[in-house]
């Protein structure tokens, strides 16, 4: 008995001592995990924070909360978003209804860390998509938007070929869908390689479902800050990057813009800026085949890319 509650004594002294080593030694910052309120999200915020500037990294993920973490590391606060793939969210990526973003935008408002005047929107590649969407949906709820490797349309669902089979939107709010251009799912070949660009160039030649699908960034309350990698090989981002500027300067948009593009880099830049992976090529499954595609630009490239966009976000966010 004397040895039982000795050895339930260590094993109690160790758990404390774990505790008090992992408190010491963790330098990040514990998010705070939501499952209520109509949304999942993981908040990051230090303890003293008070209405700061706030960014919502559209997708969550590693990802989000890699940036929500940087982002509470400046005293500023970060939202890790997701919006698929976990208990009681939509598991495809399709007719994902913005009220889901509007809901946990508005909780965010009240928060008393968060500056609800100072709520920017975050997103990566389709997540860009979305994040732009987002912002000029809600102009009186966002106060900008930060893009990697963008879009200028919003795109149907069979653009992603895990999707459904029947064209659908990407994006709906109140029931109605967000406009779109309508796309065949790409189509495989003989070889184990593809090439994604054309497929996405080629639903850019329609001029019609290209005005029809353009995302109304004139609308967006706010500064916007766009990256993309010239030699992205996944999506065409620097010319989309290019068609939202010319539509911000038709519409005469009244904020601060940047349109910042990196030679040597493709759409990797969108990737964790601490990660240098050698990976060159992802993989794509297309009617049961595996794809191998490009994703464009060097290691180095990508390298310097992402450590000067990460400097220009964090300069974006003083500006506010």
């Amino acid at each position: 008995m004397k040895k039982y509650v000795i050895s339930i004594g260590v094993i109690t002294l160790l758990f404390v001592g774990y505790l008090i080593a992992d408190n010491i030694l963790f330098d990040g910052i514990k998010p705070r995990t939501l499952h209520e309120n109509g949304f999942h999200a993981n908040y990051f915020v230090k303890g003293a924070t008070k209405n700061k500037a706030t960014v919502i990294l559209i997708g969550g993920g590693p990802w989000g909360d890699y940036w929500a973490q940087q982002f509470a590391h400046k005293q500023y606060v970060g939202l890790s978003l997701p919006y698929t793939g976990k208990e009681g969210l939509p598991e495809l990526p399709e007719e994902i209804d913005l009220e889901y973003f509007e809901n946990a935008i508005n909780w965010l408002r009240k928060q008393p860390e968060v500056d609800p005047d100072k709520v920017i929107v975050m997103g990566a590649s389709r997540n860009a998509e979305l994040a732009l969407v987002i912002a000029s949906t809600f102009p009186k709820l966002v106060s900008g938007a930060i893009a990697y490797a963008p879009s200028s349309v919003s795109w149907s669902n069979t653009v992603l070929p895990y999707n459904s089979n029947d064209v659908k939107a990407s994006w709906k709010y109140k029931g109605t869908d967000v406009p779109y251009i309508p796309m065949n799912k790409i189509s495989g070949n003989n070889s184990n390689k593809i090439e994604t660009t054309a497929y996405w160039k080629n639903g850019l030649t329609n001029t019609d479902q290209v005005k029809q699908a353009a995302i109304k960034v004139e609308k967006i309350n706010g500064p916007i800050l766009l990256f993309s990698g010239n030699d992205d090989k996944v999506w065409p981002s620097s010319l989309m990057a290019d068609m939202i500027a010319e539509r911000l300067k038709e519409n005469n948009f009244q904020h601060s813009f940047q349109n910042i593009k990196y030679e040597n880099s493709g759409h990797l830049i969108s990737s964790n800026p601490e990660e240098n992976s050698g990976f060159r090529t992802g993989k794509m499954n297309i009617g049961g085949k595996d794809y191998e595609y490009e994703f464009g630009g060097t290691i180095d490239g990508d390298k310097k890319a992402k450590h000067d966009a990460k400097i220009r976000v964090m300069e974006f966010m003083g500006e506010l």
